[in-house]
């Protein structure tokens, strides 16, 4: 008997660094040494690079930074965090001793004399005051709740990821619609120009059918011409009203407050400096998605441990102390105590607590197949990119030689109307070529300047700027991620 006590200490304590479940390592997979189209050198820290600026509009930058802390999405992403940190507490709170009190007072009677007069005051019969203390403790012996603040850890680090996460989303959407509202604007002063020159040939027109030279056909054809891009203009100017009101909601104010400063025209946005992609291996360091997965598949596999403690028996320490006072006639005091462990053995539950075990497994095997498929989906995401960039800058290229050339042609046509050796019909061509290749050349440059958002965003370009550096939780460590 002697050395079973004497041993009972020391099992405890080696049960109470006994903890079950699988130990989180992090996930690998297998990722070519560059990428189709780049140099295989690596691009460091991409998360901190204001991407944006290069292409050196200041209204652009401005719109950023206003709403890089307004944006909606991001504002909830931070407060998840808040939520986040109450979670790794609460995980935790289970395994440390939990102490209640309480405490109550009453005052009884009987009939006909629960008042009584002495010494010219009336008062009751009797009074009862009692108090209680409890305490108890769930020894932690196979690391439940261990693996549960484990879990609620790498939790918190995802809600640090998942701001990133909405961070760029902002970037992404903010930027493009910003190109989009500039490249409508680009796209109305064209078909204003566009409807000068048709104005001027069909004046040209009518000047040669009132010399005798030209036909009515003529006008009502030039006139025609007219009347289609006057056509053209209020869709354009809904599209950029659309964009400008998407960009007030993005920044999280009435889109009043942002229409009047788009108005003011600016050029179309065009980066001046090429992006260094990297290579694939990066995108698990910039990538906050990526981040988050890994994050969520080590808060899955603490679950496993998690639900695997539930198979063990449980020992709880259990104590109350209790006080009790009457005040009557007779006065006294009780008090009474009481402590004693509990055992809890899981016998039998019809394969419930079993169940649970191979749920969280599968539960972690998904959150597995989640992350690998996001790392695949980020490296087909920069591949994208960077092939419709590399040749963007070759469609804006022939695009402006063939503008110029249509110009050139539109100016010989008129040339050649004026002098009797073409018809109107040549010059009306000559017109809608113009008109479409510019428009075509705006269309490519706001799809230029797209793609390199894109790129910027799949290789995780800014998304830790003004991001709130993690701070430990009670008992929490920051994972390696961060």
């Amino acid at each position: 008997m002697k050395i079973v006590k004497s041993l009972l200490p020391l099992t405890m304590l080696l049960l109470s660094g006994c903890v079950v479940g699988p130990d989180y390592q992090a996930p690998d997979t297998a990722l070519p040494g560059k990428f189709s189209e780049a140099a295989g050198k690596s691009a460091g820290d991409t998360t901190l690079d204001p991407w944006w600026e290069n292409f050196r509009d200041k209204r652009l930058n401005e719109l950023v930074s206003r709403g890089m802390n307004e944006n909606l999405d991001v504002l909830q992403s931070l407060e998840r965090i808040s939520e986040a940190q109450a979670n790794v507490i609460l995980a935790g709170a289970g395994g440390l001793p939990q102490i209640n009190a309480g405490g109550n007072a009453t005052a009884s009677g009987q009939d006909g004399s629960l008042l009584q007069r002495q010494s010219g005051v009336w008062h009751t019969q009797s009074k009862d005051l009692a108090g209680s203390a409890g305490a108890s403790w769930l020894l932690d012996f196979f690391g439940q709740y261990r693996r549960a603040r484990e879990s609620a850890n790498a939790s918190l680090d995802a809600a640090y990821d998942n701001v990133n996460v909405a961070r760029l989303a902002y970037l992404n959407e903010l930027t493009t619609t910003y190109i989009s509202a500039r490249f409508f604007q680009e796209a109305l002063a064209l078909n204003r120009l566009n409807l000068q020159s048709r104005r001027e040939t069909l004046k040209l027109t009518q000047d040669i059918r009132a010399a005798g030279a030209a036909s009515s056909l003529d006008v009502v054809q030039a006139e025609g011409l007219v009347n289609q891009t006057l056509a053209e203009i209020p869709p354009l100017e809904t599209g950029f009203y659309q964009s400008a009101n998407r960009a007030a909601t993005l920044l999280g104010v009435p889109a009043a407050t942002i229409t009047p400063q788009l108005i003011k025209a600016g050029p179309q946005p065009t980066p001046r400096h090429s992006t260094r992609v990297g290579v694939p291996a990066d995108l698990i360091r910039n990538r906050p998605d990526i981040r988050a997965a890994e994050r969520n598949l080590a808060a899955a596999t603490a679950q496993i441990g998690v639900a695997e403690s539930q198979l063990y028996p449980s020992l709880t320490l259990d104590g109350t102390i209790g006080a009790a006072r009457t005040i009557s006639a007779i006065t006294g005091n009780v008090t009474s105590w009481s402590f004693g462990p509990t055992l809890t053995v899981p016998i039998f539950n019809g394969g419930a607590l079993r169940a649970q075990v191979d749920i969280a497994d599968s539960v972690a095997k998904q959150q597995y197949f989640a992350w690998k498929q996001t790392v695949l989906n980020a490296v087909e995401e920069v591949e994208n990119a960077q092939t419709a960039l590399i040749r963007d800058y070759q469609t804006v290229a022939a695009l402006r030689r063939l503008v110029a050339s249509n110009e050139e042609a539109l100016s010989l046509a008129r040339e050649s109307y004026r002098g009797g050796a073409s018809t109107i019909l040549d010059v009306l061509d000559a017109e809608r070529n113009v008109a479409n290749s510019r428009l075509t050349l705006a269309s490519s440059i706001r799809s230029l300047a797209n793609d390199y958002v894109s790129l910027n965003v799949a290789i995780g370009g800014g998304s830790a700027i003004e991001t709130p550096v993690p701070t430990p939780a009670p008992g929490r460590k920051v994972a390696a991620t961060q």
